[in-house]
């Protein structure tokens, strides 16, 4: 299968410290969809992942590093690398984590669905999708965001704290990304709720999450804490505002009937 039809790929890896899983995750993609490019956004890993990632872009010309000034956070990251995505011309950007978590060999699978849409998830939690290694607690965790999200926000989506996604160029211009500042778990909340807000067509598909074999997770209490506390400030202000229009068109009815 072949993607020639979604226009020029590119595959945004953020790394930090992921010196040994860094060389497979690239192999992985090169082999899984040929065509795409790939860019590796180093937070200055102590471990010299950075550089590692140099010697491979010296080999492959579709290999690019970004060097960042220091550990930002994966939003951070992602934020800059779809801002060079966007400078560059790519028609397509896939998020996807360095640690083999997010298999590249199902990536043919999230651009096919783009064909058909402005957003494609990669989904735990719809039929046919899973995780691999994962303690109860984890998948407790990830199960219950993405209900509380739901609830909180009306996001129709079973899986919208995952990080693995295909986006159309055009639906990233669209979800005014200078104005995120979330992390983590909420950083991609939020980028889902923007493209539902904008009535963008938000597809998933199933994958299969593996548990890192090679470095340590990221994850943090205070991911968790932020992915929470925004997500209720967020729900608590949209029902707000929905409450303070219908009231507004209320009064501007009566106002009509009493003229």
């Amino acid at each position: 299968m072949t993607f020639e039809d979604l226009g020029p790929i590119l595959v945004i890896i953020p790394t930090f410290n992921e010196l040994e899983s860094l060389p497979m995750i690239l192999e992985r993609v090169r082999s899984s969809v040929p065509e795409v490019h790939i860019l590796v956004a180093d937070d200055n890993s102590p471990d010299g992942t950075g550089r590692l990632a140099d010697v491979f872009a010296d080999r492959d010309a579709n290999i690019h590093v970004m060097h960042r000034l220091g550990k930002e956070g994966l939003g951070a990251a992602y934020l800059a690398g779809f801002a060079w995505a966007l400078q560059q011309g790519y028609d397509v950007v896939v998020e996807m984590d360095a640690d083999g978590s997010h298999q590249p060999e199902q990536l043919p699978r999230l651009l096919d669905a783009l064909r058909e849409a402005d957003l494609v998830l990669g989904s735990r939690w719809v039929v046919g999708g899973g995780t691999e290694n994962w303690p109860k607690s984890r998948q407790f965790l990830s199960k219950g965001g993405s209900f509380y999200t739901r609830v909180l926000l009306g996001i129709p989506l079973r899986d919208v704290t995952g990080g693995y996604r295909a986006f159309r160029a055009d639906a990233l211009r669209k979800l005014d990304l200078h104005e995120v500042a979330s992390q983590g778990y909420c950083f991609q909340v939020d980028l889902a709720w923007r493209a539902s807000q904008r009535h963008l067509k938000v597809v998933e598909v199933p994958i299969t999450f593996v548990e890192r074999t090679a470095g340590s997770s990221k994850m943090s209490q205070k991911i968790v804490v932020e992915a929470l506390w925004r997500v209720t400030v967020w729900g608590l202000d949209d029902r707000v505002t929905r409450v303070r229009r219908k009231a507004s068109r209320r009064r501007a009815q009566a106002q009509r009937e009493g003229q």
